[in-house]
């Protein structure tokens, strides 16, 4: 069998279940993943490999109106992975009609798209369905496949849908690797993922992760951490009284840091307020947002 190669973007609005069905796919955690929606900033590759075939996948960011600075670097991710992409998979929930600026989006993509019906095991027959009846319509050149991220459901059946677009070739990556994000990268989404399940509101939407200090030792990682937050008040809560809810968080993150990279770590975490770091254009790009 001849190798097949090529680049798969994830798109889809916030909250549709895109990470989870990567790092399903994956089979490791290389997004950030929680209840809540615009978990994903950042262009996330994620490297699945085969003896036959490497599918590059693309984890973007939940398409949505851009509010601000931040916003709009998103949305740039999001348009370069799919226009860099062999293959475009929209992920959304069988349980929403089909969304209007979704619809527009990809009506302009040119790549093939492949349509993931992610927690069909949430919805009825009926709804699910419903749901192809009306994506059909709107692509008929599309692959519709029903499944589930978190059940495993019809995940082997939404590769080979992938694969097929694919053309042949050899390997981008090499085969060992997952992504093409360092250990740093991750740390970041790591801590960051733990604010999101943390805190509660504004505080995860506000708050931005930057790892300062990375020393890497044989048997311990120790590493600095700067938490950016927007005013004076969100750095109370998040510091907590004495301190007592950062160190919860510092806990936890530290807890998957170690499963993550096998090693101990030593996390110091600092948080600082800076107004500005979701609009200001180097702050962001020191912020690796013009890492595309």
């Amino acid at each position: 069998m001849k190798h097949r190669s090529g680049f798969c973007a994830i798109t889809g609005k916030p909250n549709a279940g895109k990470s989870t069905l990567m790092n399903r796919i994956i089979g490791t955690s290389l997004s950030a993943v929680t209840p809540k929606a615009q978990t994903t900033r950042h262009r996330i590759k994620g490297i699945l490999n085969d003896d036959d075939y490497q599918i590059v996948f693309s984890d973007t960011p939940g398409l949505l109106t851009p509010a601000y600075l931040l916003h709009e670097k998103m949305t740039e991710a999001i348009k370069q992975s799919c226009e860099d992409a062999d293959v475009v998979l929209l992920v959304t929930d069988c349980t929403e009609k089909p969304d209007d600026a979704v619809v527009d989006f990809l009506k302009s993509a040119s790549s093939p798209l492949v349509i993931a019906l992610n927690k069909a095991d949430l919805s009825t027959q009926t709804e699910v369905e419903q749901r192809i009846i009306e994506y059909r319509h709107l692509f008929p050149a599309a692959t519709i496949i029903p499944i589930s991220a978190q059940e495993n459901f019809n995940i082997r059946e939404l590769v080979e849908a992938i694969l097929s677009h694919l053309p042949e070739g050899e390997a981008f990556y090499s085969k060992e690797e997952l992504s093409d994000r360092n250990q740093r990268f991750f740390a970041e989404e790591i801590i960051r993922e733990q604010i999101f399940l943390y805190y509660e509101k504004e505080i995860p939407y506000s708050a931005e992760v930057a790892v300062t200090h990375w020393q890497d030792k044989e048997s311990l990682i120790k590493m600095d951490a700067v938490i950016f937050v927007l005013r004076e008040t969100q750095k109370a809560i998040l510091l907590g009284h004495k301190g007592s809810s950062i160190k919860r968080m510092a806990t936890a993150a530290r807890k998957k840091l170690e499963s993550f990279t096998g090693r101990k770590v030593f996390l110091e975490l600092t948080v600082k307020v800076n107004p500005k770091w979701r609009t200001d254009e180097s702050m962001l790009k020191r912020l690796g947002y013009d890492e595309h």
